[in-house]
């Protein structure tokens, strides 16, 4: 299910059925999850096309991000009677809050700052509701800074390390908020769907809960751009660009000031799964994909 029209990934291990739709529109969810034994809730509100950052009370934003998970929750329960659907739902990382601890381990009591991470949490928190009450079985993973393309990539994009490559290949420096040292999780996006397939498989032990998912190691951003500047010149041919630290702008909020590294144990020792693309081939991946000019096809 899809914004708009998308290519089967090739090499598709099952047969896959592309449909667009607007889910916000009366009875879209419905259809769309009639037949479904897994769900794995994705969408999100992306303001403008380029960013998650929402103002508070913004009714369109939480009628996407808080609403569909509502009309998902009573789609399931209108249901005839039958085996509860697994609902594995995108979480972030960031719903907790900056808090003043640089691991997170899932253990902390959430209180979210900004607007996008409140809305996340409701909608959380529906999806476990409907869970305590027998109505599906709700996994959420909560995702940190996930990133990168792999061939069979479908859509843009949009995240800060991609971001930067393509200002990278362009020849435009790369800016930063702070003065580099601080340290993100950064997932590759193939670990990352890897992971929803482990839940997928052990919903029964994770259902009623979130989970974090990481790497276990906080990046510097500083390095992780100036490794992006260096992969970037080996395309472009030229010198690679800076990485230079700005003003933030006013939007900016206190957890982009914050390190933060995942301790995703739990959710390892519950399935198995672990990250398994070293940072540098995941960074080489997604400059290649930019610089290939793969990307501009994607919507």
């Amino acid at each position: 299910m899809s914004r708009r029209p998308v290519a089967v990934p090739p090499g598709a291990r099952a047969a896959v059925e592309v449909r667009a739709a607007d889910l916000t529109a009366p009875g879209a969810m419905a259809a769309a999850v009639a037949d479904a034994d897994v769900v794995v809730h994705a969408v999100a509100h992306i303001a403008g096309g380029t960013t998650w950052r929402i103002e508070d009370g913004d009714a369109a934003a939480e009628r996407v991000n808080v609403g569909l998970v509502r009309d998902l929750v009573g789609a399931l329960a209108a249901r005839p009677r039958r085996e509860p659907a697994t609902v594995l739902f995108a979480g972030a990382v960031s719903q907790a809050g900056p808090l003043d601890k640089d691991v997170l381990d899932g253990t902390e009591t959430d209180r979210p700052a900004g607007e996008y991470d409140s809305q996340k949490l409701r909608a959380e928190r529906l999806l476990l509701a409907a869970d305590a009450e027998g109505v599906l079985r709700g996994v959420s993973l909560r995702l940190p800074t996930v990133f990168g393309y792999g061939p069979g990539s479908v859509a843009r994009d949009k995240g800060v390390v991609t971001t930067m490559a393509r200002r990278a290949l362009a020849g435009d420096p790369i800016t930063m908020w702070h003065d580099g040292t601080v340290r993100r999780d950064l997932l590759y996006s193939a670990d990352a769907a890897r992971a929803f397939v482990a839940a997928a498989r052990h919903a029964g032990a994770l259902s009623g809960r979130h989970w974090l998912l990481g790497t276990g190691r906080g990046e510097p951003l500083g390095a992780v751009f100036g490794q992006v500047a260096a992969l970037a010149a080996e395309h472009t041919g030229r010198p690679p660009v800076p990485v230079v630290s700005v003003e933030p702008p006013a939007h900016a909020e206190p957890g982009d000031f914050r390190s933060v590294t995942v301790d995703a144990s739990a959710f390892r020792a519950a399935t198995g799964w672990r990250p398994e693309v070293p940072l540098a081939e995941a960074l080489r991946r997604t400059v290649a994909f930019c610089a290939e000019g793969a990307e501009r096809n994607l919507p």
